[in-house]
């Protein structure tokens, strides 16, 4: 199934943007488009053959992707791609990016091993300079990804889809770049703003700050705002700071500048936005969403970034910004990423457009089953410990749970500085669920500048920000407040086959059918109106409508999944977001 823009895909290099908004350089060389591939028995450890072609970065499944093949558990699959470095990048440290490979990939430059990386959903990095030879050179890859026959951070990726388990996404999925940079230069960046103090905390780390120096530049809409040298941990003053919200997205830029020995090593660019999360009491006492010391309601979408052609893979960046700009038109100010970590330059247009954003981490593990999946949250048995059996919730083995911790750390890590990231969501709906409150424990203080929903829907420890209801098809009723805002972070779901924009009618999927537009919009707005806007006042802080898009066989998106029709009246769409305010 096409999308609005797989005719558009340019397969010699698609997806051609820079990949990482905020480190930026100018040297660099994006390694999308056409690779050799071959899917071999997984015991053998080199390929002696390939079997065509594939356009990275979409997965071998995918329309786009050329080759539309799953990936079996017993098999491996090999990239190969020749390269010339441009002579810009000549006698530099050269760096081989990935956004992202699922799961377990083996590189290899000229036939050596330069690394290997575990987990499906994070960038990483290699330094292949010493494996360089003059003239052409060849990059191979190798990935083993055994789906749901494995235990690993999978989301809803199966081999064989139904009901709302997608088509399984191996291999490539995110853009292949390279970097050149000098001997000295800066690894990572972590950006932290404190409104109440008028502030930015810095810390860089280089790969090698023997002897080195840094300056930092700041402007905001070009006017200067800071500029002088700076500690690798530093805190910068921002005066009369414009603050950062979904109505108003002011963004700061900000250069950093490493020196040794009198001469710059390197330039990178960033940008950052001043804004606080959390949550507090509102004049009433009632535990809400703040943002900027203000309460602020939250009107969201579920939304796990699926595409027809593409997979987890959007086929453009227009793609990306069409998914938050067209949400944002009908009047949702929120997103829940769900259980999928997108490209970094997705995090960065709802920065730059004005869109917070709810970070699921990636489910994994065995699935639970429907008794503790289904059956006993639907007749209110919620009240389970995730901390003793663990066999429960399919985290038995303990090198699976600490697997698990490392990619939460990894995602966290990856997207600390995302401006929008609102809260991160660690488990939901039990799927490998385990030690809620201590994982809670460790998000927080790793990052202690966000809002946490430390278990999304089902099984609540007590623990976190947020007290979080899923509630499909049965009544939606008042919960007894603590001191959690309330959030319905999941609800709706509401269906509609759209003719010639179905991924497959004769499967479809959905928790309430409905024939046609206006029935359907109806039905979301006696939904909205009867059962969600009157609990606001009574501490409803936020809801989370399932979702933005069909994907595959569940038909209950707002837009079909190839994103070429809204299935509800706009206008009907953007009155009740008005509504749903505090």
């Amino acid at each position: 199934m096409k999308s609005v823009w797989t005719d558009k895909v340019d397969k010699t290099c698609p997806l051609p943007e820079y990949p990482r908004p905020q480190l930026v350089r100018e040297n660099w060389l994006n390694l999308n488009g056409t690779f050799s591939y071959a899917i071999l028995p997984q015991s053998q450890q080199w390929p002696e053959h390939y079997d065509g072609e594939i356009v990275v970065p979409f997965a071998v499944e995918s329309l786009l992707s050329g080759v539309e093949r799953p990936l079996l558990p017993n098999e491996r699959l090999w990239y190969q791609k020749r390269f010339t470095l441009p002579e810009r990048m000549a006698g530099k440290t050269i760096l081989l990016h990935f956004g992202a490979v699922d799961w377990k990939c083996r590189v290899f430059i000229n036939g050596a091993a330069v690394g290997e990386h575990v987990g499906g959903y994070c960038a990483f990095t290699f330094d292949i300079t010493p494996y360089l030879q003059p003239g052409e050179n060849e990059l191979v890859v190798g990935v083993y990804d055994p789906t749901d026959n494995g235990w690993q951070q999978r989301g809803k990726q199966v081999i064989q889809t139904h009901g709302f388990w997608y088509t399984a996404t191996s291999g490539i999925w995110q853009t292949v770049w390279l970097e050149a940079v000098s001997d000295c230069y800066v690894e990572s960046v972590k950006l932290l703003p404190d409104i109440d103090k008028g502030t930015l905390s810095l810390k860089a780390k280089l790969n090698d700050a023997d002897g080195a120096t840094l300056k930092a530049s700041v402007t905001f809409l070009g006017e200067p705002v800071f500029s002088g040298d700076i500690s690798m941990d530093a805190v910068l003053a921002i005066p009369n700071a414009k603050l950062w919200s979904p109505e108003e997205p002011n963004l700061y830029d900000i250069k950093l500048e490493v020196y040794r020995n009198g001469v710059c090593t390197d330039t990178v660019t960033s940008y950052f936005g001043m804004r606080k999360f959390h949550v507090a009491k509102d004049s009433a006492g009632i535990p809400r969403l703040f943002l900027n010391n203000q309460p602020y309601f939250q009107k969201g979408l579920l939304d796990q970034g699926y595409w027809p052609d593409g997979g987890l893979t959007p086929p453009t960046d227009e793609a990306m910004i069409f998914d938050i700009s067209e949400m944002k038109r009908l009047g949702f100010n929120m997103l829940r990423k769900h259980i999928k970590v997108e490209p970094l330059r997705w995090y960065y247009h709802c920065d730059r457009l004005g869109m917070l954003v709810w970070q699921d981490m990636v489910s994994g593990g065995e699935y639970i089953g429907n008794f503790y999946a289904g059956v006993l949250p639907n007749i209110g048995i919620l009240h389970v410990k995730d901390n003793k059996n663990y066999a429960r919730f399919k985290r038995t083995k303990p090198e699976w749970r600490e697997d698990f911790r490392r990619e939460l750390s990894e995602m966290i890590d990856l997207l600390y500085n995302t401006v929008s990231l609102y809260a991160w969501v660690p488990f939901n709906e039990a799927w490998g669920q385990f030690d809620a409150l201590e994982i809670c424990d460790r998000v927080r203080k790793q990052d202690p500048s966000r809002v946490i929903d430390h278990a999304s829907g089902w099984y609540d420890q007590g623990g976190g920000d947020i007290q979080s209801m899923h509630k499909y098809i049965l009544p939606i009723r008042m919960r007894k407040l603590d001191n959690r805002a309330f959030v319905i972070t999941e609800f709706g779901g509401y269906s509609r086959k759209v003719e010639g924009h179905t991924w497959n009618p004769k499967k479809a999927f959905g928790y309430l059918m409905f024939p046609d537009k206006e029935k359907l919009t109806d039905a979301y707005a006696k939904l909205l109106r009867k059962q969600v806007i009157p609990l606001i006042k009574k501490g409803l802080s936020g809801t989370i409508y399932t979702q933005l898009s069909d994907v595959e066989n569940e038909v209950n998106g707002m837009y079909t999944y190839d994103r070429a029709e809204l299935k509800l009246d706009e206008q009907t769409v953007q009155e009740l977001n008005r509504q749903m305010t505090l």
